[in-house]
């Protein structure tokens, strides 16, 4: 559909001036823009391909190919996207258990650091719809702060139906009737949210948050019997012929068999079935701001909390390692001023989120927060102070057998690391002493790990660079400590 592409087309329009972050002038940006946050789970972008409308998204605005999660992890990089700091400042490294989790995000307050405590206290309405943390009990009528409209799931949501919705407090079940299906809920919800404050004329931040395509990733009932051809993609990393130079975690892995890559196979056709009541949602969103002529003063952000490996270095589906396949994941934005059919390739990170949703409404952005504002690269300036490095923090194994995220069998469940990733390297320490390096010039699928061969000088300035990440506190030191000159 062409909705989308009108974000862009409209944008165009004068608007109000006034400065950016740094206090420097800025033309074009709306006052006071409305701001759309669809944040999908697990969705990996090769998935894009399936998605029409989000693909015109990326037409009416502007992709940021360098964009990094702090944690493949759901409850960790949810908490970094919500606060915009590293997991060694939110304290969340797990979904679960003492380090992780709703409990312990809201333990730490976290839940008063967020983009919607910012917006609201700037006068803006906020929502949230769908996921919020892990370990938040659908049956819990707590609403955090900040949030003006609370519609959010706990663990049922993953099935689509009979899931527990806590709608500003008040509590109810689903059945299992079409009209149930969450995605299609949330749907609806988000349009009738900015319908509402469209007639109110005020201006708005709305989260939607789907479960899809998380595993059992089930589709709406008119998708069932899509793409069944589908084939989860053959990278040179998929069922890696040699890992002998891999840490010990992985290297004991065999090829994958005849029943493995069905298995795999399977569930990719139900990844690509249910990502496509997202991309309706994603659509039908577009068309409501359109209709109420509101394409001109609003932000459209599409994004995934992680992504997600099939078959990628022997791995069974899943995540939580730092390969590419589950770290990095797509950002899309499009509206006001936004180049149109644009990429922004320089680094780019979760923690940025937050200020970048502060600073495009003209909220003070809180010192609390690692990340920087991406507005001027979102509009198409050159930042001189872009990372170097980002950072991603990893707690496990991951062990709670209650946690719907658990690594399953076969799937990788590494230890502790950390790690940084720069525009050409990968370099991860794990906790128990194995190191990896790899050289994304040359091996852009992470199929060697040179880590023995790096020239020391070299390898003692990524040490370096990433002791100083790990233990960075607030933007400036952040920024300082990413750089790589």
């Amino acid at each position: 559909m062409l909705v989308c592409l009108l974000l862009a087309m409209i944008g165009c329009a004068p608007h109000t001036l006034r400065p950016g972050a740094a206090g420097t002038p800025r033309p074009s940006l709306p006052d006071r823009p409305n701001i759309v946050f669809v944040l999908t789970d697990d969705l990996s972008t090769d998935l894009l391909r399936y998605m029409p409308n989000a693909q015109e998204l990326q037409r009416a605005g502007r992709s940021f190919t360098g964009y990094f999660v702090t944690d493949s992890f759901c409850c960790p990089s949810r908490s970094s996207i919500f606060t915009g700091q590293f997991p060694h400042d939110t304290g969340v490294y797990t979904n679960s258990g003492p380090n992780g989790g709703f409990n312990k995000f809201t333990k730490n307050g976290k839940d008063r650091q967020t983009f919607a405590t910012a917006l609201h206290a700037n006068g803006y309405r906020t929502a949230m719809m769908g996921k919020y943390l892990n370990g938040y009990d659908g049956k819990n009528p707590y609403v955090p702060p900040g949030w003006d409209q609370w519609d959010v799931v706990g663990a049922g949501g993953y099935g689509g139906f009979h899931y527990t919705l806590n709608e500003n407090g008040q509590v109810s079940t689903s059945g299992r009737a079409p009209s149930d299906y969450l995605t299609d809920v949330l749907s609806a919800k988000g349009n009738a949210f900015i319908q509402r404050s469209a007639a109110e004329h005020t201006p708005f931040l709305l989260e939607v948050a789907s479960f899809a395509p998380h595993l059992p990733a089930t589709p709406a009932p008119r998708d069932a019997h899509r793409f069944l051809s589908a084939k989860a993609p053959r990278s040179p990393a998929f069922n890696e012929g040699d890992i002998s130079d891999k840490p010990r975690w992985l290297r004991s892995y065999s090829t994958l068999g005849r029943a493995q890559l069905a298995s795999i196979d399977a569930q990719y056709v139900r990844r690509v079935q249910s990502v496509q009541a997202v991309d309706r949602m994603v659509g039908r969103l577009c068309a409501t701001l359109q209709q109420r002529g509101l394409s001109r003063n609003t932000y459209f952000v599409f994004s995934s909390d992680n992504g997600y490996h099939m078959g990628e270095h022997r791995l069974m589906p899943g995540k939580t390692t730092a390969f590419d396949t589950d770290v990095r994941v797509p950002l899309i934005i499009a509206g006001p001023s936004v180049p149109a059919g644009s990429s922004d390739t320089p680094l780019a990170e979760n923690t940025d989120l937050a200020p970048t949703f502060e600073d495009l409404t003209g909220t003070p952005i809180p010192a609390s927060v690692d990340g920087r504002s991406l507005v001027p690269r979102l509009l198409g300036e050159q930042d001189a102070h872009a990372p170097g490095a980002i950072l991603i923090e990893h707690h496990g194994p991951s062990l709670a057998k209650d946690d719907p995220d658990r690594p399953g069998p076969a799937s990788g469940n590494p230890p502790t690391y950390t790690a940084i990733r720069t525009a050409d390297g990968l370099y991860v320490e794990y906790a128990d002493g194995e190191r990896e390096f790899y050289d994304l010039r040359a091996d852009p699928y992470e199929l060697n790990n040179t880590v023995s061969t790096v020239p020391l000088a070299r390898l003692a300035r990524l040490q370096q660079i990433l002791r100083r990440l790990r233990t960075c506190h607030g933007t400036p030191a952040c920024s300082t400590a990413a750089r790589i000159d």
